[in-house]
């Protein structure tokens, strides 16, 4: 979970206008994803494209495009307006 932590904080210092998050919550408690997942959705709503890899179905209400995968190819996909 640290190593994760260090990894966000990491990828957010150079103020990058695209972020690519493979699996961010993954190896994090609740309280720390929840955390991870606020501050990746506030980056957002300021005009930071996300792009994230995630089996976490929770985390579909806090996308805007969302492609479901299988074998290499795009199975599914949804758009929806985010707040």
């Amino acid at each position: 979970g640290q190593k994760q932590r260090v990894a966000i904080a990491r990828a957010l210092a150079n103020d990058p206008q695209i972020i690519l998050a493979d699996e961010p919550t993954g190896n994090l408690d609740s309280k720390s994803a929840d955390e991870a997942v606020e501050i990746l959705h506030n980056l957002n709503k300021r005009g930071v494209t996300i792009i994230m890899v995630t089996h976490n179905l929770n985390l579909i209400k806090y996308s805007h495009r969302v492609l479901w995968m299988k074998d290499g190819l795009v199975e599914k996909e949804v758009e929806q307006n985010v707040k």
